[in-house]
C-alpha cells in the first residue's frame, strides 16, 4: 500500500519544477525525500536560493494534491533551505538551537555495542537525580528508543508548528522512529539526513531542559559530524566492549570529537563480563579491562563497567528502563554513579 500512495505522490510531485535548477521534484531528484507512515505523508523538500514564495506555493500545491489520494490521514511538506548556501555573519545562526543547560552525545565508533540502552538508562537516572531530561534519538537508520522507552504514539504538532516531544518515565522523547515505518529501511540522501536531524532540535517544542542526551547513530559520519559542530555540545561519552576490534572503532570517535573540540567526557566498558547465575563468577566473554586501559591511554575518565545481564535485555525488549523496573538492582546502581559523576563534571 506505501508503495503505491508513494507512486501516486511521485506523480504529482515531478509536475513542479525547482525555480532554481528547473529540475522536476521526481524520485531521481535528490532534493525531494516523501516517508510514510501508517497513512501519515511527510514531504521534505531541500531547496536552494531565496525564491521563498515560489517555494512555498508549490509546497501548498503538492499538500493539496497529495491530501486527495485514498488512504492518506494526513500531509506534512516542509521546505529546507540549503544550509551550505545561507550566508550569516553570525555563525549562532548557523546551529541547532535548544534551552538545555547541558547536551550530550553518546556515541560509539560502531553498531551493536549497547549505545542506545546506555542511552535511555543513562537519561532515566539522571532524571532520578530530579532533573529536566530530554533524549534525542538521533539514530536515523537505526531508531530503538522509542521501543526502549515504551512509547509508539505519533508526536502531534503545537500553534507554532513545532512537534510536542512525547513523554514517559518523566522525559521528553523524540525519535525518527516515531515518523518512519518501523519496519520499512530508510533510504535517505545526506543532506535529507542533515536537515531531518535539524528538524529534531529547531522542530520541537522541548522547552527548558536540564540535560539533552543524545543517541548518535554509531560511526563517525556526516551525521555525528554535523551534530557535534552545530548543537553546542557539552561533550561526549563513548562507548565500547572491551575487544580489540571495538576498541579500534571507539578510537575513531574519540579522535573525531578531539578533531572538532567536542569535550569527552567519559568513555564507559559496556558488556563487560557475564555474572554466571550458577557459579556467581564472572566471565569476560569480550576480553578483560580493555575500555579501562584506553581510558588510561587517551587521558579519558573511565565512567565504569556494565555487564552483560539478561534483565537489562528484557527491561530494553519491554520498554521498561532498567530503574523503573528494579530501582534497587545492581544495574540501576551502576547508571545512578554514572549519572552523578556526569553531573559532578558539569556543575
Amino acid at each position: 500500500m506505501s508503495d503505491e500512495i508513494l507512486s501516486l505522490i511521485y506523480t504529482f510531485s515531478k509536475k513542479f519544477s525547482d525555480p532554481e535548477t528547473n529540475l522536476s521534484f521526481d524520485p531521481k531528484n535528490q532534493n525531494i525525500s516523501v516517508v510514510i507512515k501508517d497513512g501519515n505523508v511527510n514531504i521534505s523538500l531541500l531547496v536552494k536560493g531565496q525564491k521563498e514564495d515560489q517555494y512555498t506555493n508549490i509546497a501548498r500545491l503538492l499538500k493539496n494534491n497529495v491530501e486527495q489520494i485514498s488512504g492518506i490521514i494526513s500531509v506534512n511538506v516542509i521546505i529546507n533551505a540549503d544550509v551550505e548556501n545561507i550566508k550569516t555573519k553570525n555563525d549562532d545562526n548557523k546551529r541547532f538551537k535548544i534551552d538545555a543547560k547541558n547536551i550530550v552525545a553518546i556515541a560509539s565508533g560502531k553498531g551493536g555495542v549497547g549505545k542506545s540502552t546506555f542511552s535511555v538508562n543513562l537519561a532515566t537516572a539522571l532524571s532520578s537525580l530530579d532533573l529536566k531530561i530530554g533524549l534525542l534519538d538521533a539514530d536515523i537508520y537505526g531508531p530503538s528508543v522509542p521501543r526502549m522507552m515504551g512509547i509508539s504514539k505519533k508526536p502531534i504538532m503545537n500553534e507554532n508548528k513545532k512537534l510536542i516531544p512525547l513523554e514517559n518515565y518523566g522525559i521528553k522523547l523524540m525519535s525518527i522512529g516515531f515518523i518512519l515505518d518501523s519496519e520499512a529501511p530508510t533510504i535517505w540522501r545526506g543532506p535529507m539526513v542533515m536537515k531531518a536531524l535539524e528538524q529534531m532540535f529547531n522542530g520541537v517544542e522541548w522547552g527548558e531542559l536540564d540535560y539533552l542526551i543524545i543517541d548518535l547513530p554509531p560511526g563517525t559520519g556526516d551525521a555525528q559530524l554535523t551534530l557535534a559542530q552545530s548543537s553546542k555540545l557539552s561533550g561526549s561519552i563513548v562507548i565500547s566492549t572491551p575487544q580489540d576490534v571495538a576498541l579500534t572503532d571507539a578510537r575513531k570517535g574519540i579522535n573525531m570529537f578531539k578533531k572538532v573540540n567536542v569535550d569527552i567526557l567519559g568513555i564507559v566498558e559496556n558488556m563487560s563480563y557475564f555474572l554466571c547465575d550458577n557459579c556467581n563468577q564472572k566471565h569476560h566473554i569480550f576480553s578483560k579491562d580493555g575500555v579501562k586501559k584506553e581510558a588510561e591511554e587517551s587521558k579519558i575518565p573511565f565512567l565504569g563497567e556494565i555487564p552483560i545481564d539478561t534483565n537489562l535485555r528484557i527491561q530494553s525488549d519491554n520498554g521498561i528502563p532498567a530503574l523503573i523496573d528494579n530501582p534497587d538492582g545492581e544495574i540501576s546502581k551502576k547508571f545512578i554513579s554514572i549519572a552523578k559523576i556526569l553531573k559532578k563534571s558539569l556543575d
